[in-house]
């Protein structure tokens, strides 16, 4: 049987999905900039990988242990990734030896960011809506560290999604010298609460990623 409880240690807070018995596998997620760990994607991804055997830690990021709502400033972005690799040895330390580290929105660019500067951390990525420009600015593409992930990455995208279209992350994601999939979510917006958004195929897409 699966369980939930809450997970605090310094500099992590959140909800830790344990799998039956030992876990070969973990999971840390996070949220968006307007989100917290509570966040109903979150929950469903995550009982879905734990489900599928993984234990996985759902984390609100440190801007969001500091205050419960508005969005993250610019200057909170390294202690956000700094939170990030805190959960990461957390999970590690329950034992599982092969770790996804993802989430959506600003919280999945940090996992990116994080990876990309610390090789070896986790062995994939699970990213759902990567803000891949601001909304009518496509010019502004956040994609200089991509070249630097050398691990496998899942990006579950909205078909409406203004932060990025389908057309505009296959061509970011190419830039990525490792495994890549890419899961577009038909009629959906940046929140993927529309369209037909099935998770087995992101189950699926991560345990390939994950090994």
């Amino acid at each position: 049987m699966t369980s939930m409880e809450p997970f605090a240690a310094a500099g992590i807070s959140g909800v830790l999905h344990r799998a039956d018995g030992e876990a070969e596998r973990g999971a840390v997620l996070t949220h968006g900039a307007g989100g917290n760990h509570t966040a109903p994607l979150l929950v469903a991804i995550a009982s879905l990988l734990c489900s599928a055997g993984f234990h996985v830690l759902r984390c609100d990021l440190p801007f969001r242990q500091r205050r419960p709502k508005g969005p993250p400033s610019p200057s909170s972005t390294a202690a956000d990734r700094e939170g990030l690799r805190l959960a990461v040895t957390a999970m590690r330390a329950l034992g599982p030896r092969r770790i996804v580290l993802g989430g959506q929105s600003y919280g999945g660019r940090q996992a990116t960011m994080l990876a990309a500067d610390t090789p070896g951390l986790v062995e994939a990525l699970l990213l759902f809506s990567y803000p891949l420009h601001p909304p009518g600015k496509p010019e502004r593409l956040r994609t200089e560290h991509l070249p630097r992930l050398h691990l496998p990455c899942v990006f579950v995208q909205g078909s409406a999604d203004p932060f990025g279209s389908i057309a505009e992350m296959r061509d970011a994601i190419a830039l990525i010298p490792a495994a890549t999939e890419l899961i577009p979510v038909i009629g959906a917006g940046h929140d993927l609460k529309r369209g037909k958004f099935d998770l087995q195929p992101v189950l699926a897409a991560t345990l390939r990623a994950c090994g």
